[in-house]
Parts: structure tokens; sequence; C-alpha cells
């Protein structure tokens, strides 16, 4: 059985400056097999979904450090609902508290992966998805 290669846009929206995580994070999924797609600091959520359009990717993995995990994926939801983008997966990663977890899984999260998480625990949990 033949699988066409996830391909993943790693993302840093807004101000968040702390890209070594997203980058070792985008390593792995290289590493894994899957077209990586890396976007680089200071994204806005509009350029975030231009180059995951463009791109066509499968999933948007957003990696958000500064604590804003709720508001910029309530807007990025709201945003991919309006352009009818349902067909691409979105992981969350960084600073993210556990209660908070269960809250971005229900705005629509894919998956939310905390900082410490094992990189093949992230590595599955995208793959499950396929």
């Amino acid at each position: 059985m033949t699988h066409k290669k996830i391909r993943i846009l790693i993302a840093k929206p807004d101000l968040d400056g702390h890209d070594r995580g997203a980058k070792v994070v985008a390593l792995a999924m290289r590493d894994a097999g899957m077209e990586v797609i890396y976007t680089g600091l200071h994204q806005s959520l509009d350029q975030i979904l231009a180059a995951a359009i463009q791109e066509s990717v499968d999933v948007i993995g957003l990696s958000i450090m500064t604590g804003g995990h709720i508001p910029i994926c309530r807007k990025l939801f709201n945003r991919m609902r309006q352009e009818n983008l349902d067909d691409i997966h979105v992981v969350v990663g960084g600073v993210i508290p556990k209660q908070d977890i269960a809250h971005l899984m229900d705005m629509g999260a894919s998956g939310v992966f905390p900082g410490g998480t094992h990189f093949d625990e992230i590595v599955d949990g995208v793959k499950a998805l396929f």
C-alpha cells in the first residue's frame, strides 16, 4: 500500500521569537519521512494560511511559546472555517498548560504537544491523523 508523504507546515505565529524547538521538531518530522515547510519567525495568521494553501499541506503545526495559544488558535480556526479549510489538520506545540489541552482539542486541534513531549510521540501523533 502506497501512501503519499505527509506535508506539514511548521509556523511561528505573531511575535513569538523562539524557534529552536520548532526547528528541531521540523527536523524530526523530516527524518520521519514528511515533507516539511518552515515559515520562519513572526508570521501572521494570514501568512500562515496563505503558505498552507500555496504548499497544499496536510497539517499546520503551530509552535507557540508566548502563552497566546488560546486566542491564536481561536482566530486560526475561525479563519479556516471561513475559508473552508477543514481538510487541513492543525497541531499545536510549545508552552501549553495541561489544563488548556482539552480546550484546544475542542476548538479543533488534531493534536496538542506541550513542551517536553518526545519527538517520537509528536511524529506518531501526526502520522496517526492519516
